[in-house]
Order: structure tokens, then sequence, then C-alpha cells
């Protein structure tokens, strides 16, 4: 049968699938975190591109070890945050994440796929924080958010979950703070990812919490996370 006869259809799933596979291809060029899999080493790339051009990330170096577990912690002020995270760093990161959105319709594969750790927010959260425990010990970077859920330098103080201090102490790993902001669609979860950002990333010097009281180690997370390092403010001044 010759070409022209195929028809417009013919020819336009042919376009299409040219297109999906030119779009994977550069996704997967991009990669730069072994996540395992193509599939996933494509998403990566793609969502690096994304972060630098249309979000135009721009963030401090990383320097996560290249093996050995660790612990990351940032401030939370939207559902873009974990994609320009996970752009900046070069290793894979498992997030912590509350159960009603590791299970929301149509994304569990996804979080399954890159390790995400659900968390029960109103139930056993010791469950997660074992999980945890075990991925640090097999040399896993561990991501979470010590807020909890979403909060703006503007809304009120919010006291961090004491689950990053336990972690660190418990596995006897370095914990990297960080800090986003620049972030467009601050407050909300998919208005954030479609709204275009000049969004940045703050990497502060490692901590070592072993040596040190779980509160004193909480209040050195939270004076990067929440940018008083920055400014010099501290409680009680």
């Amino acid at each position: 049968m010759a070409l022209p006869e195929l028809g417009i259809l013919a020819y336009s799933i042919i376009i299409f699938l040219c297109l999906v596979v030119a779009v994977l291809y550069l996704g997967y060029c991009h990669n730069e975190a072994h996540w395992g899999g193509a599939g996933f080493a494509c998403l990566d790339g793609l969502n690096l591109l994304m972060c630098r051009h249309f979000h135009r990330l721009k963030h401090d170096p990383v320097p996560l070890p290249e093996k050995g577990g660790c612990l990351v912690v940032c401030n939370h002020v939207s559902g873009l945050d974990p994609l320009l995270m996970i752009a900046a760093t070069k290793r894979p990161l498992r997030f912590m994440i509350a159960r009603e959105e590791y299970e929301r319709f149509g994304l569990q594969w996804l979080f399954r796929g890159v390790g995400c750790i659900p968390v029960e927010r109103k139930g056993r959260p010791e469950q997660a924080l074992r999980e945890a425990l075990r991925s640090l010990n097999d040399g896993e970077v561990v991501a979470l958010f010590p807020h909890g859920k979403i909060h703006l330098d503007s809304d009120p103080p919010r006291k961090l979950k004491g689950g990053v201090a336990w972690l660190a102490k418990q596995a006897e790993v370095p914990v990297f703070p960080m800090r986003l902001t620049g972030i467009r669609g601050a407050g909300h979860t998919l208005l954030s990812v479609l709204m275009r950002s000049r969004a940045r990333l703050r990497v502060y010097d490692k901590l070592s919490c072993q040596d040190i009281k779980s509160a004193a180690c909480m209040e050195l997370i939270a004076e990067c996370i929440e940018g008083r390092q920055d400014t010099g403010e501290h409680d009680g001044e």
C-alpha cells in the first residue's frame, strides 16, 4: 500500500509516536540520577529540563556524598518543591509523603516506583520512620519536609516534626538543609507546577546531630529552612 493511502489518521499516529520517542530520548539524555530503569531515567531528565528552563531553577551545589545514607530537609511551599529538589541533586531522593498523597489516583505507580515512603499522619507514623531508617542504613538518601505540610513564611510559626533528629541520630547520618524561594504558585499543589517560577534553592552546610540534643538539632534545621540563618533572626530575639 502506498504511503499516501495510509490516510491522515495513520500519518498523525506516526508523527505522534515519533514525537513521544523524541521526547523520551531527550529526557534520557539529560538524566543525572540513577533511579533504576530507562523509564524513570527519562522522567528524571524531563523533570530536570522543566525545572531548569520553565521554572528557571538556580541552585547552590548540593554536596551529597556519592554513596552512603544521608537526610535532605527543606521548607515546603508548594507541590513543585520535590521536583525542584530532585532536579538539583544527582542521587535519587526517597521522599516521605502523607499516605493520602501517596494513594492519589493515577500517581501511586509513580510514588511507588521512585521509592516514596507513605506516612500515616493520623495513625502510626513510626512505621514510616522505621522504613526511612532502613533506607538510610542501606545507604539511600531520604528527603522530607519537617513542617509536615505546606507552610509559607507568612503563615503562623509551626513546630517542626522531630522525626528528622531521631533519624539522624539513629542512622548516624548527616543532614543537608535546603531552602526554596521564588515559587510563583506558592501555597498550591498542581498550580505551582503549571505556573512559571523563578525558583531558587539555597543549600546550607551539612549538620551533624549525633553529638547534640535533638532540640538543638531541630533549631539548627529550622534556622536554615525558615531563612532565619540568613536574616540573623532567632527565637527570643
